[in-house]
């Protein structure tokens, strides 16, 4: 191994290591807190993680050894070394201080099983006479989901070729547009529709338009991860071949990698429109209109009956939803 190697490989074992430990240190502490009303404070909880980092490293065995800079101890079997026992107190002390975290309680899910009566009673004896004004929601909730999966498909489409990493050109503007362009589609996507539709709620009002702008923006930044990655695993040989014939960047795309990418960006954009139908249902809650708003309404009303019958209605669309995209996901991917 090189010098330089071998250094990068140390440093990275030593983070690794360090905050690992701090990762679990933490953990025990606030289990302490939450237990025994005993707060650890910050810094002992770090001077400690470094302290062990440091022995295990010269020990030879630990996690960050194991990644990145190997000993002849990190060789032998998970369960007779350090570094595989550390792994399984990681999964231990993360379960438990997630067991605390939720509140599991599973007697009061069971002893507290009446608090339900009153949905459980709606669900199993719905009330019809509100079926013709439960339609009209549930219809509003489709062509929402779908205006939103329309007006999402051309922007998607257009942003995917800039985010496809074997498109983009090796300098220095290809490298910016590329990171800035999964940058945004990262963080878009990573807030969820829920807070998008609290947002257009308050920015254009309450109703179906808030839930609509809500999905589109979402689903223009998680069909864009799915487009670009489609684009990345296409056949490089008729690009290529094109790039031969001197045909420009636009060329290439039109002719070498759009016919590739046909079927399965119809399969992504279905599956996404499927999704929206059933995320359409909770922006609903915040205001995004649809049969969500109506059944919010029906639940804060009490009338059990009347959210029974609204219930079986999204199950019964959202499992038509899911079969038939499902048969065309499978045609188009045939093909």
């Amino acid at each position: 191994m090189k010098k330089e190697n071998k250094i990068t490989a140390i440093i990275k074992a030593i983070i690794t290591d360090f905050l690992f430990l701090v990762y679990i240190f933490g953990c025990i502490s606030f289990l302490v807190y939450r237990w025994v009303e005993f707060r650890i404070d910050n810094k002992f909880i770090c001077l400690a993680a470094f302290i062990f980092t440091v022995l295990f490293f010269f020990i030879g065995d630990s996690l960050g050894r194991k990644a990145f800079f190997p000993s002849r101890r990190t060789i032998h079997k998970w369960f007779k070394t350090f570094w595989g026992w550390f792994i399984v107190t990681g999964l231990l002390v993360t379960f438990v201080v997630g067991w605390n975290l939720v509140e599991v309680d599973f007697i009061k899910f069971f002893m507290q099983f009446k608090n339900a009566g009153g949905i459980m009673s709606g669900i199993f004896d719905p009330n019809f006479d509100i079926l013709t004004m439960s339609l009209t929601a549930l219809a509003e909730t489709i062509y929402l989901a779908l205006l939103a999966t329309v007006f999402a498909i051309p922007f998607a489409f257009v942003l995917s070729f800039f985010a496809a990493r074997n498109l983009m050109p090796k300098t220095f503007i290809g490298n910016a547009v590329y990171v800035i362009i999964r940058t945004i589609a990262t963080i878009f996507r990573s807030i969820e529709a829920l807070v998008w539709a609290i947002i257009f709620s308050v920015w254009v009002g309450i109703g179906p338009f808030a839930g609509m702008l809500a999905l589109m923006i979402h689903s223009i930044a998680a069909l864009t991860k799915l487009y670009s990655e489609q684009i990345e695993n296409i056949d490089t040989g008729p690009v290529e071949a094109i790039k031969a014939t001197g045909a420009s960047t636009l060329q290439t795309w039109i002719y070498a990698v759009v016919p590739q990418i046909i079927s399965p960006y119809l399969a992504f954009t279905i599956y996404r429109w499927d999704i929206n139908v059933r995320m359409a249902t909770i922006v609903g809650f915040v205001g995004g209109g649809g049969i969500g708003l109506l059944l919010l309404q029906q639940q804060q009303l009490l009338r059990w009956h009347n959210v029974g019958i609204l219930i079986w209605l999204i199950a019964l669309v959202v499992w038509i939803m899911d079969m038939l995209s499902a048969k065309i996901r499978a045609k188009l991917t045939e093909t």
